[in-house]
């Protein structure tokens, strides 16, 4: 398949792309015309379309994402709207400074999916995937400043890649790999998508690599991709200040596909919806805390069957909502 064709062939999959939970993300915003709703990582628009077409097109969506070249394809989709429609490139965890930049205040949805898009995924220049030979990048912002993964594989001491691998990838091989990288790159640096592949497959043992249903440096390189977008970071800020923009009854869905994700949504929705917090061992509650929202999902919302089969990167997908009170 020549470039031409292969470019083209990307640009018919992200044109057919479908995004994860798309008819439950819908459903539980449940938006209206004349709403305002934010989604913080827009990625080719899939969720915000839809949720304009629910209400008729006459919603307001403020649309935000930190890489460039999807935020044009989004744009484009989302041209149909009109001036219902602003875009910013910002991380979500911005959202206060382009909510201020808009002149809006209190939002009646929100909504952010913390995944990589199937476009950042089927580049291989971005170096997101250990499947195709690329640099190893996988900054979803090239423009913002920040080094590439291939700066951690190459820079890092044993200690810290032993710990990025197994916190955020949750590796039981993180030492192993580590000791690896660290071997390859006394010879010659790390470069490459496919370099860093082979190094930690090789690590791994025989037998474990024998019954590992996903190829072993699947971990590694979301460990890697998690640092270097600071995701866990992105997340935590945005939780924080999001609800204090939420109207009553304004609803906050967050899409999430890694555990340590999830539980830090999962934590933080409990404490905002409970009453007391204070210490199981203090007898009369003295945090005065107050529930600020109501959970709509109790347990998080995952891919049917009928998705699964044709979108299997919606497999780890969790959803969770909640309502402003």
């Amino acid at each position: 398949m020549t470039s031409e064709q292969d470019s083209a062939q990307n640009q018919q999959e992200w044109d057919d792309h479908v995004s994860v939970l798309l008819n439950e993300v819908i459903d539980y915003l449940d938006p209206k015309p004349g709403g305002y709703y934010l989604d913080g990582t827009l990625g080719l628009a899939g969720h915000s379309e839809a949720l304009l077409k629910k209400a008729d097109g006459k919603a307001h969506l403020l649309g935000i994402d930190r890489d460039l070249e999807t935020l044009e394809r989004a744009r484009n989709r989302l041209e149909p709207f009109g001036d219902n429609v602003v875009t910013a490139h910002a991380r979500f965890s911005e959202f206060e400074m382009v909510l201020r930049d808009v002149n809006w205040d209190q939002l009646d949805g929100a909504l952010i999916d913390i995944g990589v898009s199937s476009m950042q995924i089927d580049q291989a220049e971005r170096g997101f995937s250990f499947k195709t030979e690329g640099p190893l990048d996988m900054r979803m912002d090239p423009s913002g400043g920040m080094p590439p993964a291939s700066s951690i594989v190459n820079k890092a001491s044993y200690e810290k890649l032993k710990f990025i691998i197994g916190r955020y990838g949750e590796d039981p091989m993180c030492g192993r790999i580590a000791k690896a990288i660290i071997e390859a790159r006394s010879i010659s640096p790390i470069e490459t998508t496919t370099q860093l592949a082979s190094i930690v497959e090789k690590a791994y043992p025989a037998k474990w690599r024998a019954k590992s249903r996903n190829h072993p440096a699947t971990r590694t390189f979301q460990a890697l991709r998690m640092v270097v977008n600071s995701e866990l970071e992105e997340l935590e800020a945005f939780l924080k200040r999001i609800l204090d923009h939420l109207r009553p009854g304004g609803r906050l869905a967050v899409i999430t596909f890694h555990s340590l994700e999830d539980r830090m949504v999962k934590r933080m929705f409990k404490e905002e919806s409970t009453g007391c917090i204070c210490p199981k061992q203090i007898p009369v509650c003295i945090c005065n805390h107050t529930p600020n929202i109501k959970l709509i999902t109790r347990k998080p919302v995952t891919a049917s069957p009928e998705e699964l089969k044709i979108n299997s990167r919606s497999s780890s997908a969790k959803l969770r909502v909640v309502e402003k009170l």
